[in-house]
């Protein structure tokens, strides 16, 4: 018997990176490991050295696939394809995490967001074709990937979903935000660090009758009716720390039927938002599912060139 030819993926986040080893001939994931994102250099050490490991246990990987948390360069044509752009996170500007894996392992290697890859994983989990939808995260940050026909939405970069200006909270009216940029966006209001700043602690532990829980199911309710206004996601995947336990996603759904007011027939009842609005469906972490397929195109993509 041969051996098993295998699919390298990272999930790269801004607080962890999550690897993995699956057959390319599809499958489970046969090993992964989480792993602290440190500085570059020692991170991508941890990286080769799981990967070292894996391929030595279970075979040699024929491509990679990179889900990064962003802005990314997701433009094949531009220079900053594959890096880290613009980002607050120190020694993380600039990072060609493309070029990293490549060299690291010396096969092909396909990079998009991790919201994107996420998207991905969750179409393919969906149980039938979907022509759209969009994941977001609501965890250090608030990311939205979108994928259309298939494949992620990319144009202009990629999408930003987590910057969208929003109406405010009254209860909310003396809290700046925290974003940087935008202050109020719906990251500055509503991402976990947001609502620690808000609150003086993470929703999960503040009592089920606590404001908390109105204003942050208002804030994401507002970001669920803009992208049926907008993209008209068949499905919209909501995970991320802040999602966890599922306590907001029955208050999500209520206030996004609500604020699109009878206004899309196919939305016009709470069954139909209940089956718009889902937690993931994948039994392994999205991102990192999602960077198996797009080590997996790759490695079409590099078939059909040849």
């Amino acid at each position: 018997m041969g051996e098993t030819r295998l699919l390298a993926g990272i999930e790269a986040g801004g607080t962890k990176f999550v690897c993995g080893v699956a057959p390319a001939s599809g499958g489970p994931s046969l090993a992964t490991r989480t792993m602290p994102t440190r500085d570059p250099e020692a991170t991508f050490a941890d990286v080769a050295a799981f990967f070292a490991e894996a391929s030595a246990r279970h075979g040699p990987i024929a491509a990679a696939g990179i889900g990064s948390f962003g802005p990314l360069g997701v433009d094949p044509r531009a220079a900053d394809y594959g890096r880290i752009l613009h980002t607050p996170k120190p020694g993380w500007a600039g990072a060609d995490l493309l070029g990293r894996v490549r060299a690291m392992l010396g096969v092909p290697a396909g990079i998009d967001t991790d919201v994107n890859a996420a998207a991905l994983a969750e179409a393919a989990a969906a149980g039938r074709p979907l022509a759209s939808l969009a994941y977001v995260t609501v965890g250090t940050g608030i990311g939205v990937g979108l994928v259309l026909e298939g494949r992620p939405v990319h144009g202009l970069g990629h999408p930003e979903g987590g910057h969208m200006l929003i109406r405010r909270h009254p209860a909310q009216a003396d809290f700046a935000g925290i974003c940087p940029f935008h202050g109020d966006c719906l990251e500055g209001l509503a991402s976990g660090p947001a609502v620690l700043a808000a609150w003086g602690a993470q929703g999960d532990r503040l009592p089920p009758d606590h404001d908390f829980w109105t204003v942050e199911a208002d804030y994401l309710a507002q970001l669920c009716a803009n992208l049926v206004f907008t993209v008209a996601p068949e499905r919209i995947i909501l995970g991320g720390g802040v999602m966890s336990g599922g306590a907001l996603i029955e208050p999500i759904r209520r206030r996004t039927h609500e604020l699109l007011g009878g206004y899309i027939a196919q939305l016009d009842g709470h069954a139909a938002v209940t089956r718009l609005i889902t937690p993931p469906a994948c039994v392994e972490p999205s991102g990192l599912v999602g960077a198996y397929l797009l080590a997996s195109r790759t490695m079409t993509d590099m078939s059909v060139m040849t």
